[in-house]
């Protein structure tokens, strides 16, 4: 176990790290900025985890329409997501030119967050939940640990033409999500037999994989209206 005693970390970033049952004790903590899976986090004594989880649902009722396991309220949720999407795509092009391609402190930039649903699509949807094993799309973008020949990560897309891809996927959610019911639902996801991404999905119920999809969608949504928030400032 790493310890730091008396150590001044003031402005330093942790970047996909794994902070399981790490200790803070004594520390001066102001205008910090977490962001993360995280549970079982007490404050001072306090669990804050219920808290938190409270105010996101307040702040994004959306989120509450995920979580259920009526299909009218995922197709509801569905349709909210795509709502915001469309109206930050009509926001980033009345910003100026090449933003959507401008990441802000070190993050995705809009172009490449929709490039990696793309890829949490044919992943979590096509594969898991349809069960097709279908190559991935090539403009897709994996995190760097995924094996996954056929994405080009070189690639450098138009926002159109990741939109147009994005439109057609979209509408094969839709579609699904149409005429689902709550028992195909809560049945076992036909993950097919392969190593492929993701490689822990196996044993995970259809409606698991899909609340994965919609998940990504509205947290990397946040992502990108805080980054052009920030963008739109400078």
């Amino acid at each position: 176990m790493r310890r730091f005693d008396d150590e001044d970390l003031t402005g330093a970033e942790f970047r996909e790290c794994d902070l399981s049952r790490a200790r803070l004790v004594g520390v001066v903590m102001q205008d910090a900025e977490i962001d993360g899976l995280i549970s079982g986090l007490v404050v001072n004594g306090v669990e804050v985890g219920p808290y938190v989880e409270a105010e996101l649902d307040r702040r994004h009722p959306v989120r509450l329409l995920i979580r259920s396991d009526e299909p009218a309220d995922l197709r509801e949720a569905w349709r909210q997501l795509r709502d915001g999407w469309a109206a930050t795509a009509e926001r980033v092009r009345s910003m100026p030119e090449g933003s959507e391609h401008r990441g802000v402190d070190g993050e995705w930039s809009m172009v490449e967050t929709l490039r990696h649903l793309v890829f949490v699509h044919d992943s979590w949807f096509r594969r898991c939940v349809l069960g097709l094993t279908e190559p991935f799309t090539a403009m897709g973008l994996g995190p760097p640990y995924v094996a996954a020949p056929e994405l080009d990560r070189s690639a450098r897309p138009a926002l159109d033409e990741v939109l147009a891809v994005r439109a057609e996927q979209a509408a094969g959610i839709e579609e699904w999500l149409a005429q689902v019911t709550p028992e195909q639902l809560a049945r076992t996801a036909p993950v097919p037999e392969d190593e492929r991404w993701p490689p822990y999905a196996k044993g995970r119920r259809v409606r698991q994989c899909l609340g994965t999809v919609l998940n990504e969608e509205r947290e990397h949504h946040g992502f990108c209206v805080r980054d052009l928030d920030k963008l739109a400032a400078r």
